[in-house]
C-alpha cells in the first residue's frame, strides 16, 4: 500500500517545490522573513530604525527597476541597457534643470519617459528587426551612456532641492521611496496577474507562435513590455539620483547583476512565461538586507558581490536540480512496484 502512494507524494512534492521557487512569492516571502530574523542575531542593531531607515529606498529603487527586468526576461528577453537607462534618468532630472533651465517637473518627465521610449526602440528592434535581446540592450546601454556624457559635459549635477526633499521625506513615517515602490509593483503585478493584457503577456513569453495563433498581437506585446520596463528603470534612476543629491554619472552600473538577481528569485522563468513581479518586488528587499547584512559585519562590496552571485547560482540549481531528483526517485520507486 506505502509503495502505491509514493510515486503520488514524490509527484505532489516536486510540484510544491516547483510552485514555491517559479513564479510564485510564497518561497522568497519566507526567505526573506528569515533573513530579517537572522539579522539581529548576525549583527545585533541591523535592524533598528537608523540602518533599516536607510535600507529601504535602495530596496524600492532596485524593486521598482527589477519590475520592469520581469517583463523582458518573461518575453525570453535579458536587458543590459539597465545602467544606461537608470543614469540617464538621473541625468535628465538633475542636468535639464541646472544646465538648461528646465522646470524641474518637466525635467522629472523627461527622466521617466526617455527611458520609456528608448524601451520601445529596444522593442522594435528585437521584435521587427529580430535582432537579439542581449545584443541589442548592450548596444543600446553604449548609446545611452555616451548620451549621459555628452548632456552632462562630464560633469555630474547636482539634484533640485525639491526632488532631493521628495526621495529623503517620509509620509506618515514611511519613506517616500518605498511607497512609490509599492505602488509600482501592486499595479504592475495587478496587471500581469489579473488582467487581459497580463495574460496575454504570459501567453507570448510562452510561446509567440500559440500566441499568434489566438490572435494576440505578439510584436505589440513585446514592445509595451520593453517599453514598460524603460519607464521602471526611469522612475527608479529619477528617485535614485534625488535620493544621492549629486549622482554620479556611472549610477546605474551597480543595479544589473541586483536586477537579473531579483528576477530569477522571485521566480519568473529565464525561459519565457512564468513571471511574478510582486514577488520580484520581494526578492529586491531579501537581496538589500542581504547587502546591509553582509556589510553590517564587516564584508567589502566585492565580496558582497560575489554573494548575491552565490545566491543566484545556488536557486537557478535548486530549481533544476530538485525536480530531477524527484522525478527520479519516483521513477525509481515505479520500477520497484513493477517487479
Amino acid at each position: 500500500m506505502t509503495g502505491l502512494i509514493t510515486p503520488d507524494v514524490s509527484t505532489r512534492a516536486e510540484s510544491t517545490w516547483r510552485r514555491m521557487l517559479s513564479g510564485n512569492w510564497v518561497g522568497i516571502t519566507v526567505a526573506t522573513l528569515l533573513l530579517f530574523a537572522l539579522s539581529p542575531v548576525i549583527a545585533p542593531g541591523s535592524l533598528d530604525p537608523a540602518p533599516l531607515l536607510s535600507m529601504l529606498p535602495f530596496a524600492s529603487v532596485l524593486a521598482i527597476v527589477a519590475a520592469g527586468q520581469t517583463l523582458v526576461v518573461q518575453q525570453r528577453g535579458l536587458d543590459l541597457s539597465v545602467p544606461g537607462m537608470i543614469a540617464l534618468a538621473a541625468v535628465l532630472s538633475t542636468g535639464l534643470p541646472q544646465n538648461y533651465g528646465w522646470p524641474l517637473w518637466a525635467a522629472v518627465i523627461a527622466g521617466i519617459v526617455g527611458p520609456g521610449i528608448v524601451g520601445i526602440v529596444n522593442g522594435i528592434l528585437v521584435t521587427y528587426l529580430r535582432v537579439m535581446p542581449l545584443v541589442v540592450t548592450l548596444g543600446m546601454n553604449a548609446v545611452l551612456l555616451g548620451t549621459v556624457f555628452f548632456i552632462a559635459d562630464g560633469t555630474p549635477s547636482g539634484a533640485p532641492a525639491a526632488l532631493n526633499g521628495f526621495a529623503l521625506d517620509r509620509t506618515l513615517g514611511i519613506p517616500n521611496t518605498l511607497l512609490i515602490a509599492v505602488l509600482i509593483v501592486v499595479i504592475a503585478g495587478l496587471v500581469t496577474q489579473r488582467s487581459i493584457i497580463g495574460r496575454r503577456l504570459t501567453a507570448v513569453g510562452v510561446s509567440e507562435r500559440a500566441a499568434a495563433v489566438l490572435g494576440v498581437r505578439v510584436n505589440v506585446y513585446q514592445m509595451f513590455a520593453y517599453g514598460f520596463a524603460g519607464l521602471c528603470y526611469g522612475a527608479g534612476g529619477v528617485l535614485l539620483a534625488g535620493y544621492t543629491k549629486t549622482p554620479a554619472l556611472f549610477l546605474g552600473d551597480s543595479y544589473l547583476l541586483p536586477t537579473v538577481a531579483a528576477v530569477v528569485l522571485g521566480g519568473t522563468a529565464l525561459t519565457g512565461g512564468i513571471a511574478s513581479v510582486v514577488a520580484t518586488g520581494i526578492a529586491a528587499l531579501f537581496l538589500t538586507q542581504l547587502g546591509q547584512l553582509l556589510r553590517s559585519v564587516g564584508w567589502q562590496d566585492a565580496l558582497q558581490l560575489i554573494a548575491q552571485s552565490v545566491v543566484l547560482i545556488a536557486v537557478v540549481l535548486l530549481r533544476e536540480l530538485v525536480p530531477a531528483f524527484l522525478r527520479r526517485r519516483a521513477g525509481r520507486l515505479r520500477q520497484a512496484e513493477s517487479r
